[in-house]
């Protein structure tokens, strides 16, 4: 009995953990199709016709990433299901077994009571003691028989209703898998269909190799100006700040210990662009520089403060505007608005909007935004700090 309780305390953790693990699937594909949503939509904001643009192919590549990333993971949650449904059918296959033997033994138990009635009454069993110490004995004997008939009908009942349990666990679970199934199959059509349309639109843009490449490095030298106005003011900035308030350093200290928590700077959106050197990913004969990261969103969307501090100044870039928000000897740098919000001296709080950022025409209404991180003068990668 040891034994029997042991294996089916073991199923139910297995059962539990495994139904859980589907849950943690289920809600990570809910996060990644709100994604796709996103970027569908931001295609959909791109300008009304067919012309290939960088910007429509990274949108989807974006697209095909995060679709694998859930065609991936439906098919762990199937794998689980499946394991789930195996275990589901081993347990059932055994308790029917189980329940065979109960009936089994029950029978012959009845047959056997059944037998002994037609030889002897109970009263005549008991009358025909030798004495009061063995009428005793006998009394307590055919109360404990009594008993092991009740437990042994308890049990089968007991079984049975496992039974009934594994029978309805197995068609969710079936039903679920099912369900994963014909998602799986609609994503992969989606899947095919969108990597259909990035490889006609690179093909397209291979053709225009010469202007574009051109056009991109003209792009790359006015951000290589707007950085160096923007690293110039920082450096003037940390350079007049000898010594920090107290305040500014339990703010500093708050924004160092919160690296890797730090809220995005856009509510809603993706790295469009990494920090660092790197090849272009259509164009390798054009490199790459980026002093920040950038992050593509919807329109009208704004620029959000990742933490507490002052704006320590709000610049004119061109056509657009960049806002600087000092945490102690931090700082951060938000750039390509076309709208701000703050003044230079404002407390601001996380997530505050800063500044609407620009949705350019000229860039197929692409709406991205320019995020910065210095610690003193020295420019940092601002993808650890923020939140995963």
């Amino acid at each position: 009995m040891k034994h029997w309780l042991s294996i089916i305390v073991i199923l139910c953790c297995v059962a539990g953990m495994q139904a859980q693990t589907v849950k943690d699937l289920q809600q990570e594909q809910k996060k990644l199709q709100q994604q796709i949503q996103q970027t569908d939509k931001m295609l959909g904001e791109t300008k009304k016709n067919e012309k290939a643009t960088a910007n429509k192919l990274n949108l989807l590549n974006k697209d095909i990433k995060d679709r694998k990333r859930l065609i991936s993971n439906i098919n762990s949650e199937i794998n689980v299901l499946n394991r789930d449904i195996n275990d589901l059918t081993t347990r059932r296959t055994e308790l029917q077994s189980e329940l065979g033997q109960l009936q089994q033994d029950y029978a012959q138990l009845v047959r056997a009571t059944h037998y002994a009635d037609m030889q002897a009454s109970p009263l005549m069993f008991l009358f025909s003691a030798d004495n009061f110490q063995q009428l005793m004995r006998r009394i307590r004997y055919m109360q404990q028989f009594q008993q092991y008939r009740k437990n042994q009908v308890a049990k089968i009942q007991q079984v049975q209703n496992d039974i009934d349990i594994q029978n309805s666990l197995l068609t969710e679970r079936r039903e679920t898998r099912t369900q994963a199934l014909n998602t799986q199959k609609r994503e992969h059509d989606n899947l095919t269909r969108t990597e259909r349309k990035q490889q006609q639109m690179l093909n397209e843009l291979k053709k225009k190799e010469k202007d574009l490449t051109a056009q991109l490095k003209k792009q790359q030298k006015k951000a290589d100006e707007i950085n160096r106005k923007i690293d110039d003011l920082i450096r003037k900035q940390a350079a007049s700040t000898t010594t920090l308030t107290k305040e500014q350093q339990l703010i500093a200290g708050g924004f160092e210990k919160n690296k890797g928590l730090l809220p995005w700077p856009v509510e809603k959106g993706f790295i469009s662009g990494t920090f660092g050197t790197h090849p272009h990913p259509i164009y390798p004969d054009v490199t790459i520089n980026n002093k920040g990261i950038y992050l593509q969103t919807q329109s009208g969307s704004s620029a959000r403060a990742v933490y507490e501090g002052e704006v320590s100044a709000c610049l004119v870039l061109g056509s657009t505007f960049a806002v600087i928000v000092q945490h102690g000897n931090y700082r951060t740098v938000y750039s390509n608005l076309d709208k701000l919000y703050v003044k230079q001296g404002d407390k601001v709080q996380p997530k505050q909007a800063l500044g609407r950022i620009l949705t350019d025409s000229n860039e197929d209404n692409k709406t991205e935004l320019f995020f910065q991180i210095y610690q003193d003068r020295t420019l940092l990668n601002p993808t650890p700090w923020l939140a995963k």
